[in-house]
């Protein structure tokens, strides 16, 4: 709620239950100084509006944010998360938070991913769903050709081929403008949305485990292009 009357979320309602209001107060009186219309609720119509074990006591409605596949390309992007067939919606509310963490400035939601206006996955991006333009319901195929047309290399996150993460090679390359491409939970990235890739890399298991969890591996890809990308712009400003 507080983040999305911060990024300008069209908020319509505000609903509440009494112990919430007075625990978030400053957040009651910001929402109607914006001229959004406060509802007191029960507890047990606010567990059934909010759809969720322990609700916060607080629940905003908000008009929906995802922007067109074009949107995020102009200007170009220099990092950005592609989901395809991502159907869990806490791994994909959790890829969303660290891509806004990251500094990414885009997720797409592509194939059969889940809808990012699940209630799991707005509960998991902790507010980044307000943070960063998101695209919903996009054909994988039609956003790999927007982010190659908008010049970044497309990169496929695969365990199970590619090199490995800590190839001098792809070290070499995480500087430069990246879609990540990252796909479903149980199974991957099947061969043939994975072939849209211009490149696999696997994130290195050191240890015993068979794999990562989808959303940990996003942050390993992601804060691996983040910092390498980080890194160029300090050293290239140092030498101008």
């Amino acid at each position: 709620m507080a983040e999305a009357l911060r990024y300008g979320a069209e908020v319509s309602d505000l609903f509440v239950t009494v112990p919430a209001r007075s625990r978030h107060a400053d957040l009651v009186t910001a929402a109607e100084s914006a001229g959004v219309p406060v509802h007191v609720v029960s507890g047990e119509v606010m567990a059934e509006l909010a759809q969720t074990v322990t609700p916060q006591g607080l629940l905003a409605v908000c008009g929906f944010v995802d922007v067109p596949l074009g949107a995020v390309t102009q200007p170009a992007p220099a990092l950005v998360a592609l989901l395809a067939n991502v159907r869990d919606p806490g791994n994909a509310g959790t890829v969303l938070r660290t891509a806004d963490a990251a500094g990414a400035q885009a997720v797409v939601f592509a194939d059969a991913s889940v809808d990012p206006y699940n209630g799991k996955c707005v509960r998991a991006s902790a507010g980044s769903l307000f943070h960063l333009p998101v695209v919903a319901g996009a054909r994988l195929g039609d956003a790999v050709a927007a982010m190659r047309a908008a010049g970044l290399r497309v990169v496929a996150a695969d365990g199970r081929t590619g090199r490995s993460l800590d190839d001098p090679d792809v070290q070499a390359r995480l500087d430069e403008p990246t879609a990540w491409l990252f796909g479903n939970e149980a199974w991957g990235l099947p061969p043939d949305l994975g072939a849209l890739a211009d490149e696999p890399v696997a994130v290195p298991i050191y240890g015993q485990a068979e794999s990562l969890n989808l959303a940990a591996a996003a942050a390993v890809c992601l804060y691996a292009s983040a910092r390498a990308q980080r890194v160029h712009r300090v050293t290239g400003q140092a030498g101008t």
